[in-house]
């Protein structure tokens, strides 16, 4: 596994780490409690693999071989091979290569329901988050411990590092704005592995009427939050580099707007531009692809910015969100009042009201970095509670 040594004083390189395993990979902790544990759900996706002496498994193949009686396997958003849309309804089916019964819990049915849960004695969540508020595999992990909580089944948390733990940035959302694109009162980059946050929600009270959910969480050895975890696989379709990650806190507030983030390209969330806009000097045609079928402007010609050089750079040196290239980007844009979308997509991304009305103002990116800091104060102070691994 590769990682960036997060010393921020010179520039961060690359380091091998033969010696970081993600909690799946430590069989010898929990194999036997699976084992013991009687009929076991995974929450799974094409990331959820493992290292053995045979190479790289999948989870469940893993545990299937070794005895462990998976009974059922659950989706999240791109579906149990990580092939869909962002946003496609995934259908429930069967895993060809198990015959297990897989449960889609996006489109309509994001939440497990007792009929789905039956006859399950432990559920294991084992997806590979990115960091950011918006991505969705975390409200999947919120709606499996709240229906696990209202079935008294436990949940086994298997961790793995986070490649955005390195910094916290962004406003905390506001109940208003809930969504499945933000379900949890923290930053948009919160700077906590899945584990963490699993931790945080049940001492927290988050769930429905404060309930909490019985609850492990399996560690990461070898990982620390001043480490930038580079993924072995991609977590999803549009994620597939690490600068895209790295890049994703900040440019899928474009996803509410007019603007593309490159969907359709061979560099999502690398780019971002528009038929119309007046800045930038790169020239990309989205086109419909795997994970893309009617990217946003398909078939147009887009002007705008290839940040695949800098910008995750960028982001290591500032450890915080780039807000300039989305203000720079509605001051540049010709029609103003059709840059946000008119779904309220934004606020939903963005968690509150004011960001929109703060850059429609005029309002600079650290001026408006600033409206957010006291809050963030707090949200800091809260997380450091429930922090698995050591930071700066």
């Amino acid at each position: 596994m590769l990682l960036f040594n997060a010393t921020w004083a010179q520039r961060p390189t690359y380091v091998y780490n033969k010696d970081l395993l993600v909690g799946a990979d430590r069989f010898d902790v929990y194999v036997d409690r699976l084992k013991e544990a009687g009929n076991i759900g995974v929450v799974a996706n094409h990331a959820t693999t493992v290292k053995t002496e045979d190479g790289e498994r999948h989870l469940i193949d893993y545990l299937l071989s070794e005895g462990v009686g998976v009974s059922r396997a659950f989706a999240p958003e791109h579906g149990f091979r990580g092939k869909a849309d962002a946003g496609e309804k995934v259908e429930d089916g069967r895993d060809a290569a198990t015959g297990l019964s897989v449960i889609s819990l996006y489109g309509s049915h994001k939440k497990p329901t007792p009929q789905d849960l039956e006859g399950i004695d432990l559920m294991v969540f084992d997806l590979q988050d990115v960091g950011a508020r918006f991505y969705t595999y975390i409200s999947t992990m919120y709606y499996v411990m709240e229906a696990c909580a209202e079935e008294g089944i436990p949940v086994m948390i298997l961790d793995r590092p986070n490649p955005n733990g390195f910094y916290v940035d962004g406003p905390l959302l506001e109940p208003a704005y809930k969504s499945f694109v933000g379900m949890l009162p923290i930053p948009v980059v919160h700077g906590m592995t899945v584990g963490e946050l699993a931790q945080m929600i049940n001492g927290e009270g988050w769930l429905p009427e404060g309930a909490t959910c019985s609850l492990v969480v399996l560690p990461c050895e070898g990982y620390d939050h001043n480490k930038v975890y580079v993924l072995p696989k991609k977590p999803s379709p549009n994620l597939p580099t690490i600068t895209s990650i790295l890049l994703f806190p900040s440019l899928c507030f474009f996803e509410g707007t007019e603007i593309s983030v490159g969907r359709g390209t061979d560099k999502p969330f690398e780019v971002f531009g528009h038929p119309n806009l007046s800045i930038g000097s790169y020239l990309f045609v989205p086109k419909p692809n795997e994970g893309a079928k009617h990217p946003k402007h398909e078939n147009v010609p887009c002007i705008g910015w290839d940040l695949s050089e800098i910008g995750a750079k960028r982001v290591m040196e500032k450890q915080e969100l780039i807000l300039d290239w989305l203000v720079n980007a509605y001051h540049n844009y010709p029609e103003k009042e059709s840059f946000f979308l008119k779904n309220g997509f934004f606020e939903k991304l963005a968690g509150i009201a004011t960001l929109r009305e703060q850059i429609i103002s005029g309002m600079n990116a650290e001026e408006i970095r600033a409206s957010w800091q006291s809050d963030l104060v707090i949200f800091k102070a809260r997380r450091q509670l429930y922090l698995l691994y050591p930071e700066n």
